[in-house]
């Protein structure tokens, strides 16, 4: 990097994480990891108790709904409530357009529970009528499971309306609402999910290594003897909730703090629809910006997710993907790389603390490496 070019840095001096997760955190959610916690101590219970009490409001499920933590990654709630609510005598239809419904079946798969696929392009949604085809000829099926927003591409997928075709026949409905919960709008009772999955580290801003699941109460209470382990059987974490208000095995005291704290911060900037209006902020000024200097998104507008925009690369053989991130990331923004099929490409993520002088401080970064790397063009075919 040239002596003179400059660095951008965060609040606490971090570099930007324009990645779907981790991502950047404030100041006030990073502080709040100074402090030990007994985890059997009264203030940390409160503290978890208010956490457990605040998700299902944010997918309009309170009364109906528990939220159910679970240590670790977004992809052990994912794992935990697959393996919790689809029995031994369940199918699965799996509906896939990306690296996590990918990710899904193969936890079926691993913890034998069968499953049906369909699949659409990692830039296409899956389509109503095929959905619904499907469980009509497929009377075997008793769940569906759908991704959000599929941050493989970032294309938004519609689950709702799924979740309209999955009750029509009866079905249970599981959701990998990960890379979208508490930004983008869903409604836990209009879905009719039986169940929800997300995590701590991705639109409410706190930090890695807790997943939960928002789960209809009946029904989590109807799975009991369904899990294929000891660890990620959300019933049993459930029910010694109600019965000692503590977690089973030890939990990541410090992520559940930090996450405490993100989520008064949600809530004091008016919850899902203030994050939403930020982060949209954030794609707009993102998506004009390198259109401007010749990029060219994977998806349309209209099936974009304001969580993570993929940009095909350009094919101008002096852009070297490695060279551009490396120079980006010198100047204090990580990007991160793509992983279609369909198409050559990269991403930049939208979510985090982040606004939208942040997009545009990107973009002058993105803007300088490519003259430095002497790329003339960022279109993604070749000139004539």
């Amino acid at each position: 990097m040239p002596a003179s070019a400059p660095r951008a840095t965060s609040d606490t001096g971090d570099d930007f994480l324009l990645t779907p997760g981790p991502l950047t955190t404030s100041r006030s959610v990073k502080e709040a990891m100074l402090h030990d916690w007994g985890s059997r101590d009264g203030a940390f219970v409160r503290i978890n108790r208010e956490v457990l009490e605040a998700l299902p409001r944010i997918v309009n499920g309170e009364g109906d709904y528990v939220a159910v933590p679970m240590q670790g990654s977004g992809t052990f709630a994912v794992e935990a409530m697959l393996t919790t609510f689809v029995p031994p005598d369940g199918e699965c239809l799996v509906l896939v357009n990306g690296a996590y419904g990918h990710r899904a079946r193969r936890i079926l798969d691993i913890a034998r529970r069968r499953s049906v696929v369909y699949e659409t392009p990692e830039d296409v949604p899956p389509d109503l009528a095929e959905i619904e085809a499907l469980l009509a000829r497929s009377p075997s099926i008793t769940h569906v499971f759908a991704v959000h927003c599929e941050t493989t591409s970032g294309v938004l997928n519609p689950v709702e309306e799924i979740g309209a075709v999955a009750r029509r026949h009866g079905k249970a409905y599981l959701v990998d609402a990960m890379s979208a919960f508490g930004a983008l709008p869903l409604d836990a009772r209009a879905a009719h999910a039986t169940a929800i999955a997300a995590s701590s580290n991705k639109c409410i801003e706190g930090v890695p290594g807790l997943g939960f699941v928002v789960a209809r109460a009946v029904d989590l209470a109807a799975a009991k003897g369904s899990a294929t382990t000891l660890s990620l059987d959300l019933h049993d974490q459930w029910a010694n909730f109600e019965k000692t208000g503590q977690y089973r095995f030890t939990p990541p005291i410090h992520v559940i703090v930090a996450f405490h704290q993100a989520l008064r911060e949600f809530w004091a900037e008016g919850g899902q629809p203030g994050r939403l209006a930020r982060y949209e902020e954030n794609r707009r000024t993102l998506v004009q910006g390198m259109r401007a200097l010749g990029f060219e998104t994977l998806l349309p507008d209209a099936l974009q997710a304001p969580i993570i925009v993929t940009f095909h690369m350009p094919a101008d053989p002096r852009f070297a993907f490695q060279e551009f991130y490396d120079r980006l990331k010198d100047r204090g923004f990580v990007i991160y790389p793509g992983k279609l099929t369909v198409a050559d490409s990269f991403r930049i993520g939208c979510i985090g603390r982040l606004e939208a002088s942040h997009m545009r401080l990107a973009l002058d970064a993105v803007r300088d490496v490519m003259a430095e790397l002497g790329v003339v063009s960022a279109s993604p075919r070749r000139a004539a």
